[in-house]
């Protein structure tokens, strides 16, 4: 297998272990989306405690990934997605699991089209 679709089982089992449905194909569009970053250990997870990476997911993804106006309807969103997941037990928290799940949060699977 590639490095690609190890990396797409591993963000499956989380979402599978975590007890979330979820659309295969927007997950693996998700995935791509985040190109070469899946491979590094940093960029590759999301740090919920970091007020920076925060505004980053925010900034970057919600609003200009997705299209969201900036509000704080936005940073609401983020800390319930990062609540649910440490409410399922998921201690690394995987960027493409995190903005698939902000995906759904906003409706917005259309983007991924």
């Amino acid at each position: 297998m590639s490095k690609f679709d190890d990396a797409l089982d591993s963000y499956k089992a989380i979402m599978t272990e975590a007890g979330f449905a979820f659309d295969e194909t927007l997950l693996t569009s998700v995935t791509k989306g985040l190109g070469p970053s899946i491979y590094n250990r940093d960029a590759a997870y999301v740090a919920g405690t970091d007020p920076e990476e925060l505004t980053r997911v925010k900034n970057n993804y919600l609003v200009g990934k997705l299209g969201l106006e900036d509000s704080a309807d936005l940073d609401a969103a983020i800390a319930t997605v990062m609540q649910s997941l440490i409410d399922a037990g998921v201690k690394a928290r995987p960027r493409a699991v995190v903005y698939y799940l902000l995906c759904k949060h906003f409706g917005k699977e259309s983007i991924y089209a």
